[in-house]
């Protein structure tokens, strides 16, 4: 990220109390005269508009500057005329979503996204690490570091209740609040299971292109992302039924199998992602399934290639049927993941892995 200042602004974007704004205190103090400012603070926002910062600061944070009308030229005035200086703008999906929209910063940004904390990274810390801990509570910073499982509960709802009440509302124009709600209930139950539009909306009373929508909104607002099966075909792999996964897997209602698939696919997202971001190669996270019904949890792929195939149990070591199919037609990497595995071995050309040693080497 530091080397990316270098050349052009940094967007570093992820969920609402993921710790970007931690980060970015940290990227400053590698700066000699670096400065905050935040849109939502009054003072700030009056230097912001009038570009009333002193000319030796070096590096400039911009917080919440997406809610500045007319953003993005502002923002490109300054980059092309304050060449001495370095920019890093932080925000939350919906910074994400309006840099896409348009072109004029087109060309003059890299993007960094920040997603909470995996268990690889736990295990890079010097701190005391407890799997079942992280399955539970999930990996934002705050309730993962809670000294109870009460405290970690009290931020959820807090944070689920902030993000409905305020987020969705400041994002997109929605009236009703309660099928929202409803429709996350439905999903926090549905994980691991293909979505559709036509069964969601019979059971919220809703047309599907108004579920469709709140569904993207939702995405947006990064409380789940989609997985999609799998396909040469881009258009036919996005008309397909996606999968949707929490970021925050401590928000998923059911079994202990379904925990732990989120677990590992918010992991391998987090991964996928930072490969992009790092690389600028095309990789994604998708799920391999047959028209008669075999399938396969994940599969990453870079450039249209499959790379590995993943599938996830709780506690069974068997290796899955459909891995097998898969792996004896075609050379992709095959890898079943265990919640509950004593010792790892293999079966052929496929590799059964504890799921915390898996996840700990992504």
């Amino acid at each position: 990220m530091l080397d990316d200042l270098n050349r052009k602004m940094v967007f570093l974007v992820g969920p609402r109390q993921v710790g970007k704004t931690w980060l970015a205190h940290k990227i400053s103090a590698v700066y000699k005269n670096p400065l905050y400012l935040n849109y939502d603070h009054y003072e700030d926002r009056s230097i912001i508009e009038k570009y009333a910062w002193l000319n030796d600061v070096d590096l400039l944070i911009f917080d919440e500057l997406h809610k500045m009308a007319d953003w993005k030229n502002w923002l490109k005035g300054v980059f092309d005329t304050r060449t001495t200086q370095h920019i890093l703008v932080t925000g939350s999906a919906r910074l994400q979503t309006f840099s896409q929209a348009g072109d004029s910063l087109a060309g003059r940004y890299f993007a960094h996204r920040l997603l909470p904390f995996s268990s690889a990274e736990f295990h890079r810390i010097d701190e005391p690490f407890d799997f079942n801990v992280y399955l539970k509570r999930g990996g934002f910073p705050e309730p993962l570091l809670a000294n109870t499982d009460i405290e970690a509960d009290r931020w959820r709802r807090q944070y689920t209740d902030s993000l409905i009440r305020t987020d969705i509302l400041d994002f997109e124009r929605v009236n009703d609040l309660r099928s929202i709600q409803l429709l996350l209930d439905l999903l926090r139950r549905r994980v691991g299971s293909p979505i559709s539009y036509k069964s969601l909306s019979e059971d919220l009373q809703l047309a599907p292109n108004t579920v469709k929508k709140y569904i993207q909104t939702l995405e947006a607002l990064f409380i789940v992302f989609r997985v999609t099966p799998f396909s040469k075909n881009i258009a036919r792999s996005i008309l397909k039924e996606p999968k949707l996964y929490f970021y925050d897997h401590g928000m998923v209602v059911g079994d202990n199998g379904a925990i732990l698939e989120n677990a590992v696919a918010v992991s391998l997202y987090k991964h996928v992602l930072e490969r992009e971001d790092r690389t600028g190669q095309e990789i994604g996270l998708h799920y391999l399934r047959t028209k008669d019904g075999k399938e396969v949890d994940f599969c990453v792929v870079e450039n249209n290639v499959v790379e590995k195939m993943i599938e996830v149990k709780a506690a069974d070591s068997k290796p899955d049927k459909n891995l097998i199919y898969f792996r004896q037609r075609y050379p992709f990497a095959a890898v079943q993941i265990v919640g509950n595995l004593q010792r790892e071995y293999k079966v052929g050309d496929v590799e059964i892995r504890n799921a915390e040693l898996f996840l700990k080497q992504l």
